[in-house]
């Protein structure tokens, strides 16, 4: 009882500090004091544009951004891809009058302005807040604007899917030279879309549209397995009904918390595709589903292979097997809100190149070591060949669940950020899937 309420408070601690690390949402509803001198908003994947039907596969940046304050300068509102952005945002830490002028020298190379580079030709910049009631005063083509909006950005690449970065800084041009107001307190409020697909009709891909590139199609990729993992419940349900084992009811709530975790991460999605916000908490929940099923199954596989239910009928050790995996679960949700902390989207920083990702993998391989220890005591205390078979197979079956998460770390940190979540929850989902099929499958386990 005790042990479940601190699990209990474990869950409910990581779902309040959830909304100290909010995800990055791209319907951007908030306020911004100049007082903070570089506003960082999102990074967005905008897909590739399909040349033959440039409108409606290209991406859109569009919104309202306006102020309540007496804003006697205008600010700026910059939206540039990575090869600008690395520059600007490194030097927003320059000391002195000239920050603003080192952050925009290299945009200055391409960006357009009216009155300054009327050669240059792309549309990275607005000045803002925008008048109340009005167009944003660098909109000289309103048709271009989507209705009820103030701005509206086209986003174009018939190469490549790529990352945009959306940001705020309050610097401005006195004859064509960009400086700033250290004194400057103006309160900005923004209501800002980005999307992929064309805001000015009603035929949107549901799949696509509110999402940034990289988590394009993922919704389709949970009902799968929502799907296939229901199944799968079924028939561990039946197994769990007619051989009464406590390892078959643990087994089973362990595909019942993996199937949770698909139910909460597929319904935030739904709703991200309706409002570009979607529910932290839900998929903070999901999270948590996921960690649960993670831990218990670890819990599953250690318990098999000190002998429980094949060798022996009670498992050696049992109190101080429970006491590790109360640890293993306290210490992954500590991480998981670790990482969260930690992994920094300007600068493509996954979990896995975090240190908490890290120390992930490593207790993982720990965890494999002491499986593989007692597993091998238990064969060699084993003299039927039957049961040595079945515990030869599930070992092998085993250690591939246990190796792979080491393997996806190495690859996804050398793949592009644009596909790299796609990849890790399409490998992890299929090999979590996979191993506890299997082991529902092994009748002579229970």
């Amino acid at each position: 009882m005790k042990a479940f309420q601190n699990v209990v408070f474990a869950f409910t601690t990581v779902l309040s500090l959830s909304f100290v690390f909010p995800s990055f949402a791209i319907h951007l509803q908030g306020s911004w004091r100049t007082t903070e001198f570089f506003h960082f908003l999102v990074k967005f994947g905008f897909q590739r544009t399909n040349q033959h039907d440039r409108s409606n596969s290209q991406g859109y940046i569009f919104g309202n951004i306006t102020s309540k304050s007496n804003a006697s300068i205008a600010l700026t509102f910059v939206v540039v891809d990575k090869s600008f952005f690395l520059e600007y945002y490194g030097n927003r830490t320059t000391i002195g009058e000239h920050v603003c002028q080192s952050m925009f020298a290299k945009i200055d190379t391409i960006a357009f302005d009216a009155s300054c580079y009327k050669d240059n030709k792309e549309d990275f910049l607005r000045r803002i807040p925008c008048p109340i009631g009005s167009l944003c005063v660098d909109e000289d083509r309103p048709e271009m604007v989507v209705p009820g909006y103030q701005f509206t950005y086209g986003v174009q690449d018939i190469n490549q899917p790529r990352f945009w970065y959306v940001s705020m800084v309050p610097c401005y041009r006195v004859n064509c030279t960009w400086t700033h107001d250290p004194d400057s307190d103006v309160t900005i409020d923004y209501d800002v879309w980005l999307v992929n697909g064309n805001p000015f009709t009603d035929n949107q891909n549901p799949f696509k549209y509110q999402f940034s590139f990289e988590y394009q199609d993922t919704m389709e990729m949970f009902l799968v397995f929502l799907v296939l993992y229901l199944g799968l419940l079924c028939v561990q349900a039946y197994v769990a009904i007619n051989q009464r084992h406590t390892i078959t009811h643990l087994f089973a709530a362990t595909i019942c918390f993996g199937l949770f975790g698909h139910v909460f991460h597929l319904a935030h999605l739904v709703q991200f595709s309706a409002d570009g916000r979607g529910q932290r908490g839900i998929l903070v929940i999901g999270d948590i589903c996921d960690i649960l099923s993670q831990t218990a199954f670890v819990l599953v596989l250690l318990l098999l292979a000190k002998g429980w239910a094949v060798t022996n009928r009670e498992p050696k050790c049992k109190f101080l097997v429970l006491i590790v995996w109360f640890l293993y679960l306290c210490i992954s949700i500590v991480l998981h809100i670790w990482g969260e902390a930690a992994v920094d989207a300007v600068e493509d920083v996954d979990f896995f190149q975090t240190w908490p990702g890290r120390y992930a993998v490593v207790l993982r391989l720990l965890l494999m070591l002491w499986f593989l220890h007692e597993l091998r005591r238990t064969m060699q205390q084993e003299r039927n060949k039957a049961k040595l078979q079945f515990l030869l197979h599930f070992g092998a079956s085993s250690l591939v669940w246990f190796i792979y998460l080491p393997i996806l770390a190495v690859v996804a940190v050398n793949m592009s950020a644009l596909w790299r979540y796609k990849f890790v929850v399409g490998i992890s989902s299929s090999v979590n899937f996979l191993a506890f099929a299997s082991m529902t499958d092994r009748k002579s386990v229970v």
